[in-house]
């Protein structure tokens, strides 16, 4: 598995304007290290004890995302350092982000995810709760808080048409958004959709950050 080599196809397929977070996830240390050896930032990581055990032995540059579903309850451990938090999925983990970023005497970047799949399993806002969210004014209670964005994940089908609706309904909305709200802390410059399968659809549809872990790193460990 040549990390490196992975990096710079996706890179070259995928262009400059679309960051790209390997995610890390049951990876061990050295494949990260490997991969920051190569140029690479960005990582993501979905627990919350194995995100704070890797920054802590990592090089300190290195741009952590919280791309899993986060428990109000471990944010705490992550708001000194995290880059961006991709899976804020309500306004009461919103809260608590901005409380811990209160603390700590920063603003925490995130990303609002967007539930655009079919599955129950997966969390996130509808376009009904955050057109209340944010024209109700309650985003200037958040000044530990910086809106970034969007985040969504697909429905797990191998139909990629239905794939490439989610993704092209969440770059709807994204751009509805941005048009129609402007905020000190929020920016809509950011769109988080895509995977190892379907990051090229992705970008296709106006994906600006995809985030990719067996593609670079070679498949999951499930195991762990």
């Amino acid at each position: 598995m040549d990390i490196k080599s992975n990096i710079e196809k996706i890179k070259k397929e995928t262009g400059p304007s679309v960051t790209l977070v390997a995610v890390s996830k049951t990876k061990p240390i050295e494949d990260i290290r490997e991969a920051y050896e190569a140029g690479q930032l960005d990582f993501g990581e979905n627990k919350v004890q194995e995100l704070t055990e890797k920054e802590s032995v990592l090089p300190k540059d290195i741009r952590w995302h919280m791309i899993g579903h986060l428990q109000t309850n471990k944010v705490k451990y992550i708001a000194p350092f995290v880059h961006l938090i991709h899976s804020v999925d309500s306004e009461k983990l919103l809260k608590e982000i901005n409380k811990q970023g209160k603390k700590q005497n920063r603003i925490i970047n995130c990303l609002l995810q967007v539930h655009i799949a079919s599955e129950e399993t997966k969390y996130g806002w509808d376009e009904n709760e955050l057109n209340e969210f944010l024209t109700s004014g309650r985003m200037a209670e958040y000044e530990n808080i910086y809106i970034q964005g969007l985040m969504g994940m697909a429905t797990f089908t191998e139909d990629q048409r239905v794939v490439r609706n989610e993704f092209k309904g969440l770059n709807t909305l994204f751009n509805k958004l941005k048009t129609k709200f402007q905020f000190p802390n929020l920016s809509m410059e950011t769109l988080s959709m895509g995977m190892s399968g379907d990051y090229a659809l992705a970008v296709e549809e106006g994906s600006t950050m995809i985030r990719v872990g067996s593609s670079i790193f070679g498949n999951r460990n499930y195991n762990l």
